[in-house]
């Protein structure tokens, strides 16, 4: 029982680590000092993990990652939607 609720502890703080930026972006509507690389690492990442916790069967490492994923996946919208497009500049 431990060490499932360490696990989610583990997994919500490091989550709701995204969070702070999330809600900062949507708010300013300014990305250009997001890296959009960091985020789809972390995408593939926790992807994974979430991946991995169904194969074992592991409800923390599921639910956190698979959360992790989506908001990491807010993020990587974000970026795209409020990117700009620099007039005369080739593409």
């Amino acid at each position: 029982m431990l060490v499932e609720v360490i696990g989610f502890l583990a997994g919500i703080f490091t989550t709701l680590a995204a969070l702070p930026q999330i809600i900062r972006t949507f708010k300013e509507k300014k990305v250009e000092n997001i890296s959009s690389y960091m985020f789809i690492a972390l995408c593939i990442g926790v992807g994974l993990w979430t991946v991995y916790g169904i194969m074992k069967a592991d409800w923390p490492i599921i639910l956190t990652n698979g959360t992790s994923f989506i908001l990491n996946g807010i993020m990587l919208f974000f970026k795209k939607k409020y990117s700009v497009k620099r007039k005369n500049s080739p593409s």
